[in-house]
């Protein structure tokens, strides 16, 4: 694959990983855009999975999908806690399970972030 074609700003970034989570029929998918209000992203991409076994297809298929296009996560977290954060610098992958998104409630925490992207 050509270096050209590896290279993607961070809102590509943030709309493959939303993209391949909807393929793996995560729920709720939401993409903000956190410029306005964060310090350390510009965007954050939310998802649910209803079980532990689509928490981890959502998961790898991000992972793998951005690792082919040569994005690497600086730092990944939260297995078997039904939590799973991939940082990817100026974009950050939340996937969650069901409990865990209602209880952190994180697009209530971020509520001034734009909202770029939905998918129910």
């Amino acid at each position: 694959m050509p270096a050209e074609d590896l290279l993607l700003e961070p809102e590509d970034i943030a709309r493959l990983a939303a993209e391949v989570a909807s393929e793996k029929q995560a729920i709720d998918v939401v993409l903000l855009d956190v410029r306005g209000s964060c310090s350390f992203a510009d965007y954050f991409l939310v998802c649910t999975g209803d079980s532990e076994r689509q928490l981890n297809a959502i998961w790898e298929a991000i992972l793998d999908a951005l690792k082919a296009r040569g994005v690497r996560a600086l730092h990944k977290e939260g297995v078997g806690s039904g939590w799973l954060l991939a940082d990817y610098g100026a974009v950050v992958v939340h996937v969650l399970a069901p409990f865990e998104r209602e209880y952190y409630q994180l697009e209530s925490l971020w509520a001034d972030a734009v909202p770029v992207l939905r998918m129910q």
